[in-house]
């Protein structure tokens, strides 16, 4: 997967299209990932003897594959591809070429 955590992502497909949002989380084995702001989901907490019922407004996890790194240089989406510098892997941004960590 080559989205990481802290990456800016714009929704491809699903009722969150077109927002951008920072990756909270990224879960490599299930392929999905959770982004502020996008998949909002209601939970609902019981009442307990110290806290109060409360709604809670909280992201869920959307997959991998409708997502795609939003490159704030450039203004728009592309893809992530590597190459090689020194031994080290670097992650690249096919559109412009710039590295991005």
């Amino acid at each position: 997967m080559k989205i990481k955590k802290d990456d800016t992502v714009i929704v491809l497909a699903g009722k969150d299209k077109g927002k951008t949002g920072k990756v909270i989380k990224a879960m490599p084995k299930e392929n999905k990932v959770i982004v502020e702001g996008v998949n909002v989901q209601t939970k609902h907490q019981k009442q307990t003897q110290k806290a109060a019922a409360e709604i809670k407004h909280q992201e869920g996890p959307i997959d991998a594959s409708n997502v795609m790194y939003y490159d704030t240089k450039a203004k728009k989406a592309t893809r992530i591809g590597y190459k090689l510098e020194d031994g080290k892997k670097i992650r690249i941004a096919k559109a412009t070429g710039s590295e991005i960590d």
